[in-house]
């Protein structure tokens, strides 16, 4: 199984290892931080769940650097691999930055475990995360991608706990993504094609389509006509 086989299966099948972080694509060297932007949605919402929303867009949470954190950590968890798609393309440090409001339980994890990426890196290197080489960012995190399962989760670590919640919400914020979903190939609630009852069945129980309502029923080359009643109740489309 390759590495994405292994985060998709954290995501679906609750899989509570952790992972090494590997295969990341490179910063670019006189990259800038960008300006942070939460898009607006609106659909499929009540009004009391649009006010809400309304509510939790309005807020920040997040400052410009620990975006920036937010983002290298996404990029590292879930990098784009030739025509697969990243959690930066789905904009998850949006939808992480989203989340902590909706959840608050997860601020104090989240704004202390990147508290402690600077501090260990510059502990280790003299270097805040964000400056440091992908290579010195994956020292630090191989440090924290594996947690003793014996332990539950609320008795490890800080920054392991940290790890974990970067980890299940960059894989749910991009697996529920439209790019996402559509690698997943994920087809949702679709209509099948239904051609009746197979005969093997009708034969069992001795009955039998009446062609005529057989060829205005069961044809599928009408399946978004609508059917139609006269006054008596029989058919006519």
């Amino acid at each position: 199984m390759d590495r994405r086989k292994s985060l998709k299966s954290i995501l679906l099948g609750g899989v509570a290892g952790g992972l090494a972080v590997h295969g990341c694509s490179p910063k670019p060297e006189n990259a800038t931080e960008p300006v942070v932007e939460i898009k607006k949605y609106s659909y499929g919402r009540t009004p009391k769940e649009q006010k809400a929303i309304e509510k939790l867009l309005s807020e920040t949470f997040f400052n410009e650097h620990e975006m920036n954190t937010l983002s290298t950590l996404c990029n590292l968890i879930l990098p784009a691999e030739g025509e697969l798609k990243g959690a930066l393309d789905a904009e998850v440090p949006d939808f992480i930055e989203f989340m902590v409001k909706d959840i608050p339980e997860y601020q104090p994890t989240l704004r202390g475990g990147l508290m402690w990426l600077d501090h260990k890196c510059g502990t280790e290197f003299n270097l805040l995360f964000n400056a440091a080489t992908e290579e010195q960012q994956k020292s630090i995190l191989d440090g924290i991608a594996f947690p003793d399962i014996s332990v539950p989760e609320a008795e490890r670590p800080l920054e392991i706990q940290f790890f974990s919640l970067m980890r299940n919400l960059t894989l749910t914020g991009y697996y529920t993504s439209k790019l996402g979903i559509e690698e997943l190939d994920y087809k949702g609630n679709s209509p099948n094609v239904w051609d009746g009852v197979p005969e093997d069945v009708l034969a069992q129980h001795g009955v039998s389509y009446d062609e005529e309502w057989l060829a205005k029923c069961v044809d599928q080359s009408k399946r978004g006509v609508l059917a139609e009643w006269d006054d008596d109740g029989k058919l006519i489309t």
